[in-house]
């Protein structure tokens, strides 16, 4: 966490933090626990506000989550489908077990972050998040009045299609690495397990209807770079490891796919804006700069204390950078 977060912090003032650890942030007190440690571990003068989630269980208390958010510490909770990505083995398996705690959320106004994959065995990979819209999420918010959802990283046209349609209790998330990629630059040529990350990139058909979502302007659509720092030796192993480490080039890496898409004007809502204003929360007061000119050398890795961590290459020339 040391090793990492200053990337995080240098162009990020706050940031919604996943509660997927070992063993998870199940509870209040997990959650302010882990909060004391990252506010413990900034960098001097850093300016960066952990915004904190719970992570779903069949155990989870209505009561304990209704205090926690009550309190301000967590702003919202993450639904993991058991064994659907890294440290996900205590998530749900059955989403009537948790009905009660919707019904609370639902109540109180708090969003539900989801992990949208079904993992039954005989779903295939690249279907398993429009199986999950048709079987659990849509049934749930149909039995859920006024539960506000947030579809974390979308990777799919059907998926972007089902937010945009959906009312102002849905939301979306898009990553950097979804925005940039498809399954062919993972796969051909030899697997390249640093672009390997759940839900899992999908066909080249699918990345434009991202961009088109990310780049509409529609508050439902906004960022969320699910930045996950795996050090370089669980990313190159037999069994790799999930995700790609973004966090210090994501704006840079936005800049690009805005401008290409004619939309650098819509950049700042979909970076700044829409997920403050889905969460209730204030738009920040400082504001960054980010400045167009010869393709920038990007890092490759930074050394943790857990080992390096590369940082995710896009694959083209970038030309802006962060002021």
């Amino acid at each position: 966490m040391e090793g990492v977060l200053p990337h995080t912090t240098a162009h990020f003032a706050r940031a919604i933090v996943m509660p997927n650890l070992v063993p998870p942030v199940i509870r209040g007190e997990d959650a302010l626990a882990y909060r004391d440690r990252i506010l413990a571990a900034l960098p001097d003068g850093a300016v960066f506000e952990p915004l904190m989630t719970l992570y779903l269980t069949e155990a989870t208390d209505p009561d304990d989550l209704r205090q926690a958010a009550d309190s301000g510490l967590i702003k919202a909770v993450k639904l993991y489908p058991a064994g659907a990505t890294t440290n996900s083995a205590s998530g749900v398996r059955d989403v009537d077990t948790v009905r009660p705690v919707l019904e609370t959320m639902a109540e109180i106004g708090l969003p539900l972050c989801v992990h949208g994959e079904v993992t039954r065995p005989d779903i295939d990979i690249f279907d398993r998040e429009a199986v999950f819209i048709d079987e659990v999420l849509d049934p749930l918010r149909r039995a859920t009045p006024g539960l506000r959802v947030v579809m974390e990283h979308i990777t799919t046209a059907e998926t972007a299609a089902y937010a945009a349609e959906g009312g102002d209790d849905l939301a979306a998330t898009i990553t950097v690495q979804h925005l940039m990629l498809d399954r062919n630059d993972m796969l051909v040529g030899g697997m390249r397990p640093h672009y390997y990350c759940l839900p899992i990139l999908k066909r080249g058909t699918h990345r434009p209807k991202l961009v088109e979502a990310a780049t509409s302007g529609s508050q439902r659509f906004f960022l969320g770079t699910d930045s996950a720092p795996h050090p370089t030796h669980k990313k190159e192993a037999e069994c790799c490891a999930a995700g790609c480490f973004t966090a210090p080039i994501a704006l840079a890496c936005l800049a690009e796919v805005f401008e290409t898409a004619g939309a650098l004007d819509k950049l700042e809502g979909f970076v700044s804006r829409h997920g403050p204003a889905f969460y209730g929360l204030p738009l920040n007061c400082d504001t960054i700069t980010l400045e167009k000119g010869a393709p920038v050398s990007l890092p490759t890795s930074i050394e943790t204390g857990a080992g390096p961590v590369q940082v995710f290459d896009p694959g083209r020339p970038i030309h802006w950078r962060v002021l």
